[in-house]
């Protein structure tokens, strides 16, 4: 059975201007927009060395700026988009400094809390910034053949949903991570509840937990644990552990969906080798034809670099088109951090004491 993967390209693609030159633009970032064909005006970033060395590296970055007012000039002159990846303390500083009804997208988180969120949230409207925020596991191949196979029926009403990761996270590779009160929901679990929200929207109520991992005490909490309910029989977990740090053979990294006619099972391979990464896979099964067994879907492109491309593709769509839908609005996003911050509020005033039943 063929099933689509892709998200459609603009017909009349829009230039991008980079604002941050860390390790997400070297992985992802530029290396998608390079393979859709994007067109990179140019790149800032505070640390001027950083961005030169990207641009020598990938040969496809037109110019790299001393200041972030010679990039907007240039970025209003050609209608670019801006694409900030930067820090999630920084995002406020820096949009403030562009144009009114730029078109903007974020990398995630929108923000380290909630009130900066909602700051973030209102000063584009106070702006009137056309803005998404980069959540983009949305939009990855796998992720796009799930829901076309959930569109056509074809294992009925999904019904329970679980994201597993065990694997070894090398955290060193963020030094701005080191001092912050919030790691693993806000960094990286963040993209599983937001993968969740877009096929469910927003639970009920959320039961969570997230604990340090004793091998690294300097870190914050970077073990979660979540379990999301919807309504009476409709359930979505979220477990992590970055520390897994036994060989790779008895990692795991998936995305299990289950309806009531058949389930899908993706394995997340970026995770199990990161930031190399091993070929993602999606398999399906259909109780109407048990015979066939579990079906492997072929996918060409996995979380890096082919999400990215989704992320800006749709933003881009929408810019040029108003009536096309932009699911990962900072609007939308907003509602992301909101579970995000019940997450950790749930976190924070535990379970019941064992002792306290009688």
């Amino acid at each position: 059975m063929h099933f689509n993967q892709h998200t459609p390209l603009p017909k009349r693609p829009l230039p991008i201007v980079i604002i941050g030159a860390g390790g997400i633009v070297h992985d992802a970032h530029i290396p998608a927009y390079k393979l859709a064909g994007f067109r990179i005006i140019g790149i800032f970033d505070v640390n001027h060395r950083k961005a030169k060395n990207l641009r020598l590296k990938f040969n496809c970055i037109e110019k790299v700026y001393a200041s972030l007012g010679d990039l907007t000039r240039d970025a209003i002159a050609n209608n670019a988009v801006y694409d900030i990846a930067i820090p999630a303390s920084s995002i406020i500083e820096v949009l403030d400094q562009l144009p009114d009804k730029s078109t903007v997208l974020i990398q995630k988180p929108m923000g380290e809390t909630l009130v900066e969120a909602e700051r973030i949230r209102e000063l584009c409207k106070k702006k009137r910034l056309l803005s998404a925020i980069n959540f983009q596991l949305r939009y990855a191949p796998y992720c796009v053949v799930a829901r076309d196979i959930l569109g056509q029926g074809l294992i009925g009403r999904v019904f329970d949903m679980e994201i597993k990761v065990r694997v070894y996270t090398p955290w060193e590779l963020w030094d701005f991570l080191k001092e912050l009160p919030r790691l693993e929901i806000l960094y990286h679990s963040i993209h599983y509840l937001d993968l969740i929200r877009s096929f469910w929207g927003n639970p009920q109520k959320i039961h969570a937990s997230t604990v340090k991992h004793p091998n690294t005490p300097d870190l914050a909490a970077n073990r979660s644990s979540m379990i999301l309910d919807y309504d009476n029989d409709r359930q979505a977990r979220v477990f992590t552990d970055h520390g897994h740090d036994f060989g790779k053979e008895k990692q795991q990294s998936y995305f299990y969906l289950q309806g009531t006619k058949g389930a899908i099972k993706i394995t997340m391979g970026l995770l199990l080798a990161y930031p190399k990464g091993r070929p993602p896979k999606l398999e399906y099964y259909l109780s109407g034809t048990p015979g066939n067994g579990w079906q492997e879907v072929p996918l060409s492109g996995g979380w890096f670099p082919h999400a990215f491309i989704g992320s800006m593709a749709v933003l881009q769509n929408h810019a040029l088109d108003s009536f096309k839908p932009l699911p990962h609005s900072t609007e939308d996003a907003y509602e992301t951090m909101k579970l995000v911050e019940a997450a950790y509020r749930s976190s924070e005033r535990g379970g019941t004491y064992i002792k306290e039943v009688m």
